[in-house]
């Protein structure tokens, strides 16, 4: 019986992907609340940025879901207009932030308390090409959460060769899976050799080379679970529980990077693995329109929430009324971009990248004789 091809989505970890960015906005919003959060709950949300580590790992399974074909069918061919597709993606709601935050720097400056720190100007053209976590700067600057937006671009590029470079389908997939985990060992050893001590180090320097191979991952794991994916929840259980024991002797022995680079490649492995499976909350529609709106989630509330402390005069014990009402702007905003600015921007620049994709094609295109 031939094997049905596998979905472009998998609902849950659409689902999944809304909740991370969340869990990035408050942990930048967390030091606002100051003493009223309980300590667990206060280092819980203090570990919020490793959620952007499951972007990168997510990235590069749906990407290897969607375009790996592609790739075999047409090889480098097929680049240009991967490319395009996505920097139709990322780009249009990343240069509406990057202009708002031009506003706002222009404001400040205006007022009279300009802040070189957070908005240097000499920086501003790598933000607008969207390299500037290639190790040209030291410091996140501008729209501070866009560092992973460069560092998605490298992996883009790079991801081409990758396809063509090695056939993660070739592998079995125990196999696969021992290739997974030893490169999230050499991922993570590699990181603490260049001095990182969290994922948080020095981000300049090390968020490409943990994007890349954080991305790379998620191809493999999208492999993996192409061969395992149509076969019974009872054949599979032993391999889940395995990859649940591991993860959790990973996250009592290992430090912090070790933990990451290899937990969750097997966290989304199993939440992919359970996608169609019961009643997955994950798949709900609420919580799935989170994972859709994610993006601009992301990218927004940064900046809002910067313009939301000057509104402010401590930042410092804010009133959790006070910030529950920035959680609800941060969303209304989202839905907002996500519709107005994401989607339209997107639908606007691949019809550019296309109608530049058929010239080029047309001018190749040898004379016919007369």
């Amino acid at each position: 019986m031939a094997t049905a091809p596998p979905p472009s989505e998998l609902r849950s970890l659409t689902g999944a992907r809304g909740i991370a960015a969340w869990l990035v906005v408050l942990f930048h919003v967390r030091v606002a609340a100051g003493s009223q959060l309980p300590d667990w709950l206060h280092a819980l949300l203090a570990k919020g940025y490793l959620a952007v580590d499951f972007f990168f790992v997510l990235s590069g399974f749906v990407l290897w879901l969607n375009y790996q074909q592609k790739f075999r069918d047409r090889g480098l061919a097929a680049a240009p207009r991967f490319i395009c597709r996505r920097i139709a993606r990322i780009w249009p709601l990343h240069a509406v932030m990057l202009a708002g935050a031009v506003l706002f720097a222009l404001a400040l400056t205006l007022r009279g308390t300009p802040d070189h720190a957070q908005f240097p100007w000499l920086e501003l053209p790598l933000h607008l090409l969207l390299v500037q976590n290639w190790g040209f700067t030291d410091s996140l600057t501008w729209n501070d959460p866009a560092w992973s937006i460069s560092c998605e671009l490298g992996a883009y590029l790079l991801f081409p060769l990758l396809v063509l470079a090695v056939d993660w389908r070739r592998f079995p997939p125990v196999a696969l899976l021992l290739i997974l985990l030893a490169s999230g060992a050499a991922l993570a050893l590699t990181l603490q050799a260049l001095g990182g001590v969290t994922m948080n180090t020095d981000i300049p320097r090390l968020g490409l080379i943990r994007a890349v191979g954080e991305f790379a991952m998620g191809t493999m794991v999208a492999a993996i679970w192409c061969d395992w994916r149509e076969r019974p929840v009872r054949s599979l259980a032993p391999a889940i529980a395995a990859l649940l024991a591991l993860a959790a002797a990973t996250l009592a022995l290992a430090g912090e990077i070790m933990t990451v680079a290899i937990l969750w490649p097997l966290v989304l492995l199993a939440l992919a693995l359970i996608d169609d499976r019961g009643m997955n909350p994950l798949r709900w529609a609420p919580i799935h329109y989170l994972g859709r709106i994610s993006y601009s989630t992301y990218l927004v509330h940064y900046l809002l929430f910067i313009a939301f402390k000057l509104l402010l005069d401590s930042a410092v014990d804010v009133p959790l009324v006070t910030l529950g009402g920035f959680l609800a702007l941060t969303f209304a905003a989202s839905v907002s971009l996500h519709h107005g600015v994401e989607l339209q921007g997107q639908r606007l620049l691949n019809r550019f990248f296309d109608r530049l994709l058929e010239r080029a094609a047309a001018a190749r295109k040898p004379l016919s004789p007369a």
